[in-house]
């Protein structure tokens, strides 16, 4: 309320009673501020007048007047608060700068969606984050676990009927446990993690491209109406290793079929091309995670008889690792590497083999993808057999928990 004794006049009047019928429903800030805009109207002389009607002092007025002319950078926001900017407690993720990334390393193995979409979600309760990250040291609610989640596009969603087929198989999350653990294990010791997979073959010509790019306007990229492969140019089948830990990747472009043979020389000129200037020491082992379908299937005898011979000749073993059925798009090098490929050429003809080989090699991110690129011009045959004997001599450990989709293949004591 006003203090001491004022000079009345009409405007003082005026000004008194506004303030009176305000004040009570103001805080310290908004006072000075509503005597600072008071003020401003009248004009010259306003703070002596404003004073002398609500008794608040000229040096509080002036402070106000200030505000309201630097509100850009003064203590005033959206959010109206109180202090000046830095003021005040610091939000959770300043005083724990590590909990996003613990928060993320927990949900990670049990996240479920599309990996190429932003949105993602958890099957993990707030209730049960909050007391991982409570164990880890961290002071936090479930209620902000639950606004920390909604920072990184998480959301709970419920199950939809859409598909008809086999239900999930039930280890398949147990199966994501396994493949993460190991994983870290790898990437801890130094050791390379490989995600390899074929991408879809691509006819080669003047076929239309799905996607769009920007050009001038009115000028249109003609293509054949048509997709029928043309025989002379033929199709191509970029084989891809990505390195999960150091973000590169490796595509081997053959124009022959796709074959297990290819599958495990794509990964033999990965360790010849790029493993040397990845890795500064001798690698004594790998880890590869693989679709369960494909030319690098779980159940292909070839794949492992290959894998076999490779790991001979390099003198490594070879940690297999493969995704349950229906779930390939869990395997990093799809929206790690082929969607980024994709992307790249969107809206662009495959016209040539060199138009292919140019658009992948050129594909990089913001995180630092970068994608080296060959051609491997051998000729590969289909339908090729491997013998009884020649299967039940693989130097094969199976590992207890779904050997036939973990397993290990050491070097032989023979060279073959």
């Amino acid at each position: 309320m006003r203090k001491g004794p004022i000079v009345v006049s009409e405007d003082i009047i005026s000004i008194a009673t506004k303030y009176d019928k305000i004040c009570l429903f103001l805080d310290e800030r908004s006072r000075r501020m509503w005597c600072a805009v008071e003020a401003e109207a009248y004009g010259y002389g306003g703070i002596l007048l404003v004073h002398k009607a609500t008794g608040v002092s000229k040096s509080t007025i002036s402070k106000g007047k200030r505000e309201l002319h630097a509100v850009t950078e003064a203590v005033v926001d959206k959010s109206n608060r109180m202090r000046a900017s830095g003021g005040g407690r610091k939000s959770i993720t300043e005083k724990y700068p590590a909990l996003l990334a613990d928060l993320d390393e927990l949900i990670e193995p049990a996240t479920r969606g599309d990996p190429e979409n932003p949105l993602r979600w958890s099957s993990k309760s707030t209730i049960k984050l909050a007391e991982a990250l409570i164990n880890k040291g961290y002071k936090i609610t479930q209620r902000t676990v639950y606004n920390l989640l909604e920072q990184q596009k998480y959301s709970m969603k419920s199950n939809r009927k859409s598909q008809e087929g086999k239900a999930d198989h039930p280890d398949r999350d147990a199966q994501f446990e396994f493949i993460n653990k190991l994983t870290k294990e790898f990437q801890a010791a130094g050791s390379p993690v490989l995600s390899i997979d074929t991408k879809k073959k691509e006819n080669l010509g003047n076929f239309k491209n799905n996607g769009k790019e920007w050009s001038s306007k009115g000028v249109h990229t003609e293509v054949l109406t048509h997709d029928f492969p043309d025989k002379n140019l033929g199709k191509v089948a970029p084989h891809g290793v990505y390195d999960v830990t150091n973000n590169q990747g490796w595509v081997c472009v053959g124009i022959s079929s796709d074959t297990a043979e290819f599958a495990a020389n794509s990964v033999k000129s990965w360790y010849e091309q790029m493993s040397k200037e990845l890795y500064m020491h001798d690698i004594k082992k790998i880890m590869i995670t693989a679709d369960c379908g494909g030319s690098n299937n779980y159940r292909s005898r070839l794949w492992k008889y290959e894998l076999q011979k490779l790991a001979n000749e390099l003198q490594i073993e070879f940690h297999v690792c493969h995704f349950p059925p229906g779930t390939s798009k869990w395997n990093k090098i799809e929206h790690r590497l082929f969607s980024y490929i994709s992307t790249n050429w969107r809206g662009k003809p495959l016209t040539d083999l060199q138009t292919v080989v140019e658009l992948i090699g050129n594909t990089t991110t913001q995180t630092g993808l970068k994608v080296k690129v060959i051609v491997d011009h051998q000729q590969y045959q289909t339908g090729k057999k491997v013998s009884d004997e020649d299967f039940s001599a693989i130097n094969i450990e199976k590992n207890t928990f779904h050997g036939e989709w973990n397993y290990v293949i050491k070097p032989q004591n023979i060279q073959s």
